[in-house]
C-alpha cells in the first residue's frame, strides 16, 4: 500500500496514464504529448524559434537547417557558432570555404536559405529600397 503524504495523497512515484501532469500547464497548452514528443505537457526545455533570424541562437540555425534537408551540414554551423546575426552577416565565400562543407549543399545552402533570409531582414529594414 502506498504512503501518504502530509496532505492526504499518495506518495508513490508510479502514475498512470490518466495521473494528472506533474507540471502545471500554462494557459492555452494542452496536456497531450507534444510532436517533439514531450510527455503530457512537460516543458521541453525549448522554445520556438523567433520569427526574426536575428534573434535566432546557435540551436535555431542548427534546426533550421536540419528542417530544410541539411542536417550533415548543420554541424559546421554549430562547430563554428553561427547565431541569427552572424548568419545574416554572412557572404558566399564565408558558406563556400568558411565552413567546410561540400560545394553543392554550399551553394544552395547560401542561394536558397541564407540570401533569401538577408533579403526578407534588409528589405524590412529599408522597404523604399535606399541601401540597395
Amino acid at each position: 500500500m502506498a504512503a501518504m503524504n502530509k496532505e492526504g495523497g499518495s506518495a508513490s512515484a508510479a502514475t498512470g496514464p490518466d495521473s494528472p501532469s506533474p507540471v502545471p500547464l500554462p494557459p492555452g497548452k494542452p496536456a497531450l504529448p507534444g510532436a517533439d514528443g514531450t510527455p503530457f505537457g512537460c516543458p521541453s526545455g525549448r522554445k520556438e524559434k523567433p520569427a526574426d533570424p536575428v534573434e535566432w541562437t546557435v540551436t535555431d540555425v542548427v534546426e533550421y537547417f536540419t528542417e530544410a534537408g541539411f542536417p550533415e551540414q548543420a554541424t559546421a554551423f554549430q562547430e563554428q557558432e553561427i547565431d541569427g546575426k552572424s548568419l545574416l552577416l554572412m557572404q558566399r565565400t564565408d558558406v563556400l570555404t568558411g565552413l567546410s562543407i561540400r560545394l553543392g549543399p554550399a551553394l544552395k545552402i547560401y542561394e536558397h536559405h541564407i540570401k533569401v533570409l538577408q533579403q526578407g531582414h534588409f528589405e524590412e529594414d529599408d522597404p523604399d529600397g535606399f541601401l540597395g
